[in-house]
């Protein structure tokens, strides 16, 4: 999702009343709001099959994932709308954010990919709990993970392959996060195995 600047600066509480009642969603960065812009159906499907995926496997946990409505304040006091994100702990500090997350999920497009490889990099590696940020292209197929226990390594998953989310115990293949998915790498890769079936 790609985000548009308002004017002027503004403080937290203004943003959180401002966030109650507005139609769009805002991130706040540096004081200064941003409107963010809807996603297109090949992300919405990659967010939607990663939630599902995370819901499915938590069911039974105390860990819990959260859509890219529920905002996230970061440790740089921040708002971001994440894709995608796990909670663990109790995080009771408001219920129309979180500040905890164990996994943070962004899938990418070429509006958000500088924010989401730098500055929300930066900004996300330095929130204590988090496990694994992961980002995952839309217009091709390539998921990036950073691992807190790799020392924020990035490393690439590619179709045919399968990736482990350490925080909460799960492996999941990159053809099961790109299900429904519709770009050039998708459509070679199911005509092969249309072929061989």
């Amino acid at each position: 999702m790609s985000a548009v600047k308002t004017s002027g600066l503004t403080s937290v509480e203004d943003y959180l009343k401002w966030e109650l009642t507005s139609e769009v969603k805002h991130e706040l960065v540096g004081g200064h709001v941003y409107a963010m812009a809807g996603a297109s159906e090949n992300h919405d499907r990659i967010s939607g099959n990663i939630y599902r995926k995370f819901g499915n496997h938590l069911e039974k946990s105390p860990c819990e994932p959260f859509t890219s409505d529920m905002k996230l304040k970061t440790s740089t006091g921040n708002f971001r709308y994440p894709d995608c994100m796990v909670i663990c702990d109790k995080d009771d500090e408001n219920q129309y954010y979180k500040t905890k997350p164990i996994i943070l999920v962004e899938v990418l497009s070429r509006s958000t990919r500088k924010t989401d490889e730098k500055d929300k990099l930066i900004e996300y590696i330095n929130i204590p709990t988090l496990q694994e940020y992961v980002l995952i292209e839309q217009d091709y197929v390539d998921i990036t993970v950073y691992r807190k226990s790799d020392n924020w390594h990035s490393v690439h998953y590619f179709l045919g392959e399968t990736l482990y989310f350490e925080s909460i115990d799960l492996t999941l293949s990159v053809e099961e996060i790109y299900h429904r998915v519709q770009n050039d790498d998708m459509a070679e890769f199911l005509e092969g195995v249309n072929k061989s079936v």
